[in-house]
């Protein structure tokens, strides 16, 4: 049991596991990328061909329209190194992603867009540190124009800000150990912080250059309207990264300072009103605001530390897991 994830509403193998040993797992989302497919698989055959690890390649349809999944099958009896599943509907990246993985029969895995932006004449470049044990993740970082660099370099610059892991571009193509992607949340598009979730659980990062190319075909699936979805989703992580373990240490704190605000406040309120005899609403309005607030914050940090402790012992209890199934060392 690697993963605790629900699996993707549909699914269809058409290709039969082989018992070859593989090296490297190239894990490929594809939303109607048919154009892209063949000129990407026979670069990958061209690239594949004279190595001396051996590598697969995961196609994942997620949810195409223009035929691809016809077109993968067809592509398998030239291409003996493809294997394909599909979602019915669109999921996205993460769950593509998810999908390869739990096929992929590597311990290396290679995220790697089919929309030959990249090539695949790079995926060894990002695979050898991996396989020197010189790192546990390589990312590529963009080299060449790109139509969202502006957006990209404020999404990275506030990235690292945030989580102080210090590469150039946190979400482009990499290749990590298949441990990062057991420890991943099933959360959707948290891929993009694969490399933050990473470092803070201790495992070494190191960047490459990657030249970018435009698309062959098609066009991207990803416009401005995600921009706001990325910041939620950075909050995000940054919330669970600082707080999720013990929440009671942001909201007691916020808690405790409305209760002394409010304490202030109700001082205030008396001496003004035994000195002056003068009694202020606003000040009555303020004290009942904060004793309320802070009750609210101080039993949601208690709530949300009855959540860590089961999250906790789900974690104990997934590592057991994972345990108990490996093979006994020799």
């Amino acid at each position: 049991m690697r993963g605790f994830a629900p699996l993707p509403l549909f699914r269809e193998h058409a290709v039969p596991v082989s018992s070859h040993p593989v090296d490297v797992s190239v894990l490929v989302p594809a939303k109607d990328e048919a154009e892209n497919l063949p000129l990407f698989l026979e670069l990958c055959a061209q690239t594949f061909r004279d190595r001396p690890e051996r590598y697969e390649v995961i196609v994942v349809d997620d949810g195409s329209a223009d035929g691809s999944w016809d077109l993968l099958q067809k592509l398998r009896a030239t291409h003996p190194f493809l294997r394909y599943a599909r979602h019915r509907a669109r999921r996205g990246i993460a769950d593509a992603l998810r999908t390869g993985y739990l096929q992929a029969r590597s311990d290396i895995l290679v995220f790697f867009p089919a929309d030959l932006q990249f090539k695949p004449e790079d995926i060894p470049r990002l695979v050898a540190p991996i396989l020197a044990n010189e790192s546990d993740m390589v990312t590529g970082y963009k080299m060449g124009k790109y139509e969202k660099a502006f957006v990209s370099r404020i999404y990275n610059w506030l990235s690292r800000a945030l989580f102080d892991v210090r590469v150039k571009d946190l979400n482009n193509v990499k290749a990590y150990r298949r441990e990062i992607m057991d420890l991943q949340p099933s959360r959707p598009d948290w891929h993009r912080y694969m490399i933050v979730l990473a470092a803070q659980q201790g495992f070494t990062v190191s960047e490459i250059p990657v030249p970018l190319y435009p698309r062959h075909a098609g066009k991207s699936k990803f416009g401005i309207g995600r921009i706001p979805i990325g910041v939620l989703d950075m909050l995000s992580v940054w919330f669970e990264l600082r707080f999720g373990q013990k929440p009671l240490l942001l909201f007691g704190m916020l808690g405790a300072l409305l209760f002394a605000a409010g304490f202030v406040a109700g001082l205030i309120a008396l001496y003004l009103l035994f000195t002056e005899n003068v009694g202020v609403r606003s000040v009555w309005t303020v004290i009942q605001t904060c004793l309320i607030l802070g009750g609210i914050f101080f039993a949601t940090g208690l709530l949300g530390e009855q959540i860590a402790v089961q999250r906790a012992e789900l974690r104990e209890l997934r590592r057991r897991i994972d345990e108990g199934a490996q093979p006994p060392a020799e």
